[in-house]
């Protein structure tokens, strides 16, 4: 993802974990949500298209499981752990914009059963992300 020069970086869910490649994961059990930042989105610019994978996919952990498309560029989404989408927002195949207007929330990607939860360890608070964003 691109930097956002000159803007200030938004404040992050504190009851999400977040991945150095901006997406974000709402953990419920062995389950999760999933869906990319503020910072990502705002970075990307108006988005005009999402590729999800079927329901059912398997997905490794730190591999790209679908694409997100704006005006500026195409970035892939990664899997923060290995596991099975479970769901697939299918409001983004005629609403991509969703993900600008309400990233948190209806914007939000996929659903996984993770099967290697081991990944998640390494998953940011809001905190850290929040540096890292600095950082970057």
């Amino acid at each position: 993802m691109m930097r956002i020069k000159g803007r200030r970086s938004p404040v992050y869910p504190d009851d999400l974990k977040y991945t150095r490649e901006h997406e974000w994961i709402r953990l419920t059990g062995s389950t999760a949500r999933v869906g990319i930042t503020a910072y990502a989105q705002e970075a990307l610019g108006d988005i005009v298209f999402v590729q999800l994978p079927e329901v059912g996919t398997t997905a490794a952990a730190g591999e790209p499981f679908g694409e997100v498309e704006s005006t500026k560029s195409v970035s892939e989404i990664y899997a923060p752990a290995g596991g099975e989408i479970t769901a697939c927002n299918e409001a983004l195949v005629n609403a991509p914009e969703l993900i600008n207007s309400d990233p948190y929330g209806d914007g939000w990607l996929v659903e996984f059963t993770f099967t290697d939860t081991g990944a998640l360890e390494g998953l940011l608070d809001a905190g850290e992300y929040t540096e890292h964003v600095k950082e970057h």
